[in-house]
């Protein structure tokens, strides 16, 4: 009889501690809300390489449980493309079910990170009043800009807006990282060697700027580690993983860009060696094909950087070798006129300058790049020379026009 006893006197003194908790608790906190960071883990698409943040709430009064996701655009939307393209794209707040949301992220398999944070009842209620005021049809829409206006950074803006103190959140890279470095590390980390090179072909100089510890939050990874990583404050209650992801397939690839252009550079090189006419004629086809598709990348860089709201893409250094004025250049290759030669010559030797100087451009290039700058100076370089020697034995074999005339003047006046 002592033994259910005791055991009833201590389940008796557990359900007062749990009511004493509850009343603490909601004594402290009369808001009844709970506010939380959810962190996404990245996807195989290049959309979501980077990952995704949104902010969950959590209101015990109405009972509801909502996503407020600052990521979402309309597809519909009239130009979105154009719009897209030139970095006037407006992505807008949208409010979701928790339960939706999260599904959509296990259907992709992506992991979800959730930070619970401590934000007083006063703060978690001018927070979701933010939110609700940013719902607005008026306030909804903004200018996204992937480095310095994002997802994630607009979360991080009302996070250390509405909690007192201010926090200081800690850088969580190393203090020499540029938004390049930090962009490969993600795209290296999801094998994604052809968009490494696509990004570093179109990105310029600022992409190479060393970033501010509150340029590293423009990631959703590195908004959650420093939230973590806050001294002398606690802002992060608790944290947890809201569900396991099955492992991944790794997806690496043989074909990158430096086996490419590489094994481009080696085609072209057999392909020199041959006398056949045939292969002679499709050699000089291969050439003003990739004139011509350089050419048109100049063009690309060059309205990326003028016609177009995006940051990232000033300045760019690719244009030393992708000249747009070689989508004209390769219908001319196979003439002999002074002017082709001078800019074949002219090109050969900027390009071999380039290479000189490669490691050591205000821009990080793509290595990627080297095979196809040695094959660029070499079909400019031969056939600059090859020009020279051809119009060099047609002055010999043929006098000039002037000295025909000289000739015939001459003739004519023995004549008479």
């Amino acid at each position: 009889m002592s033994v259910f006893k005791n055991i009833f006197v201590l389940r008796v003194l557990l359900f007062f501690l749990f009511v004493h908790l509850q009343i603490f608790t909601f004594s402290q906190d009369s808001s009844r809300l709970r506010i939380s960071l959810l962190t996404c883990t990245p996807g195989e698409e290049l959309y979501s390489t980077f990952g995704h943040s949104a902010l969950r709430v959590i209101d015990s009064n109405s009972v509801t449980d909502h996503v407020y996701n600052y990521g979402t655009f309309n597809f519909e939307d009239e130009g979105f493309y154009l719009k897209f393209i030139r970095g006037q794209l407006r992505y807008y707040v949208s409010l979701e079910n928790f339960e939706d949301f999260k599904a959509e992220y296990i259907f992709q398999n992506r992991g979800m990170t959730e930070q619970v944070l401590n934000f007083s009842a006063e703060e978690k209620i001018i927070t979701r009043r933010a939110l609700t005021e940013n719902l607005r049809e008026e306030n909804k829409f903004y200018l996204y800009d992937f480095f310095l206006d994002n997802c994630t950074t607009r979360l991080r803006d009302i996070i250390v807006k509405n909690h007192a103190p201010q926090p200081l959140l800690p850088p969580v890279m190393p203090v020499s990282y540029t938004f390049r470095n930090a962009i490969h590390q993600y795209l290296d980390a999801n094998n994604q060697p052809w968009s490494r090179f696509g990004i570093d072909v179109l990105m310029g100089v600022p992409t190479d700027a060393v970033m501010t510890t509150a340029e590293q939050q423009f990631l959703p990874d590195n908004l959650m580690y420093a939230l973590d990583s806050v001294k002398n404050e606690r802002i992060v209650l608790t944290s947890q993983s809201l569900y396991l992801t099955e492992p991944k397939r790794s997806n690496a690839t043989f074909f990158t860009p430096m086996v490419f252009f590489t094994g481009l550079l080696l085609l072209f090189v057999l392909l020199s060696l041959s006398k056949n006419q045939t292969i002679t004629r499709i050699l000089k086809g291969l050439d003003g094909f990739l004139f011509f598709s350089v050419g048109l990348l100049g063009i690309v860089i060059v309205l990326m950087w003028t016609a177009t709201d995006h940051i990232m893409t000033k300045d760019n250094y690719n244009l030393l070798w992708a000249w747009p004025t070689h989508i004209v250049y390769a219908f001319f290759l196979n003439r002999g006129s002074k002017r082709v030669i001078t800019y074949s010559m002219l090109y050969a030797v900027f390009l071999l300058l380039l290479l000189g100087c490669w490691f050591f451009l205000a821009q990080e290039m793509n290595n990627a790049l080297i095979p196809l700058l040695i094959l660029l100076a070499w079909r400019t370089g031969i056939r600059g020379r090859r020009m020279i020697w051809r119009r060099g034995r047609e002055d010999k074999d043929c006098p000039s026009d002037k000295g025909f005339l000289n000739t015939d003047t001459r003739i004519g006046a023995d004549q008479h």
